[in-house]
């Protein structure tokens, strides 16, 4: 594999470029695809306390822990604080319960999954938590400043619960009011990025002031449309089937896929899709014996529309991307 097969963040550890995304992986198939995944290759999983299913995601890492296909060491696990858990107290005990859930003593990254603070959800209230403190209830700003919630993130670190700390979904400027009072430098930002949010600027920030980029959501629009958060009709074009994506994937002799989430290492970032095909599985790491010419992610670049799938304000009504 060609040395790009994994990226030193500025603690000196070793994350993997390519893993597997866990984000709508139901509980009843989350057991097996981790197991299925691990045999194929798989190292990283990106998880979160959101997703609901990290009990069963846990067991797939146990069952192949106990048959030997890997050794814990083997593995980079990540999770996110959620939302409702930025309080500094809510904190340790939220990556508490993701490692019990897990079955894990630590995970290797620990990402503040939104830069919005809501209201605190008991976990005996409900878990996961979600948005609101009721379903379908309003969704509720608690006002902690990020500067809490960071100093906790670093306790996570001080008591070896969490190998790295990162941040997700946060814009240039927030970054930079990280920077002013961390004393342990977020190591990755996890970002969504595809050729339809290219976000050069943001990536560059990041990479620049030495934190790694991980990109989510890397084949666009695929994950959104069963959710109602993608463009329909003839005047959308899926990212999957575009002719220039088409043309490029043509010229090496990959798929578009592949094209997709090489275009995102060739810009220097990890990614993390999610397949449950076992063809898929093994096809989306079998990236390291090509690389994109310069010309062709200019190429890719250009389908650039600002366009993005994540928005929160479709959703729980709040403009956490306002500008």
């Amino acid at each position: 594999m060609s040395s790009n097969s994994s990226i030193t963040l500025c603690n000196g550890l070793k994350m993997p470029t390519v893993g597997l995304g866990m984000w709508k992986v139901g509980c009843d198939a989350a057991a097996d695809q981790v197991y299925e995944a691990i045999k194929a290759g798989y190292r990283l999983f990106d998880c979160a306390c959101d997703y609901g299913n990290e009990s069963q995601i846990g067991q797939g890492i146990s069952r192949a822990l106990s048959d030997g296909l890997v050794a814990r060491s083997d593995l980079f696990i990540t999770s996110k604080l959620w939302c409702t858990y930025h309080r500094r107290e809510h904190v340790e005990p939220a990556l508490r319960r993701t490692l019990k859930d897990l079955g894990l003593d630590y995970v290797d990254l620990y990402l503040v999954h939104f830069p919005i603070a809501l209201k605190y959800v008991p976990f005996e209230h409900r878990y996961p938590p979600e948005w609101s403190f009721e379903v379908g209830g309003p969704v509720i700003h608690d006002g902690v400043p990020y500067q809490e919630t960071w100093q906790a993130m670093e306790e996570l670190c001080n008591k070896g619960l969490a190998k790295s700390i990162g941040i997700s979904n946060m814009p240039g400027a927030l970054i930079y009011d990280v920077l002013s009072y961390a004393r342990i430098k977020p190591a990755v930002l996890q970002i969504e990025v595809h050729p339809y949010l290219v976000r050069e600027q943001l990536v560059s920030l990041a990479q620049a002031e030495g934190i790694a980029v991980t990109v989510y959501s890397s084949f666009g629009d695929t994950s959104y449309h069963e959710i109602n958060m993608a463009p329909k009709g003839p005047e959308f074009t899926p990212l999957l089937t575009h002719q220039i994506v088409a043309s490029v994937a043509a010229r090496h002799g990959k798929s578009p896929a592949q094209v997709l989430l090489r275009w995102a290492i060739d810009r220097g970032c990890a990614v993390i899709p999610k397949s449950s095909n076992p063809a898929r599985l093994r096809e989306n790491l079998d990236l390291f014996d090509f690389e994109l010419s310069p010309d062709d992610v200019k190429l890719i670049s250009g389908l650039d529309r600002n366009m993005r799938f994540n928005d929160p304000v479709t959703y729980i009504d709040r403009a956490i991307w306002a500008s």
